[in-house]
């Protein structure tokens, strides 16, 4: 079974650390959402941090992903992990959810 989480990272750093490690930062989410594992992502609007909506199987394999972060492995920014149970969504999720999580990863 897996689940959702809601991943706030908020910056610890000045923007200008921020966008040193962008580009490393983006090859990790690329990573993810070639896995399947990460839903949708983006900055805050102030650009204090930014959420990655992503499903997982549970609380520990989502830490262990964020550790391979370069934001976190150069402690540009702090992790909130919220999890929770969609009991609801729109068709279009349900279709990419089962179509990538039929058993086969």
């Amino acid at each position: 079974e897996l689940f959702m989480f809601i991943i706030n990272l908020t910056y610890i750093e000045p923007l200008e650390a921020v966008e040193k490690h962008l580009q490393e930062h983006i090859n990790f989410l690329n990573h993810y959402y070639a896995e399947g594992l990460f839903i949708a992502s983006g900055r805050k609007n102030p650009r204090t941090g930014g959420i990655i909506l992503m499903q997982g199987k549970n609380k520990e394999v989502v830490q262990e992903i964020i550790r391979q972060d370069p934001f976190y492995k150069n402690k540009i920014a702090q992790y909130d992990i919220i999890e929770f149970e969609a009991s609801k969504y729109c068709p279009e999720l349900k279709n990419i959810l089962t179509n990538q999580f039929d058993g086969s990863k």
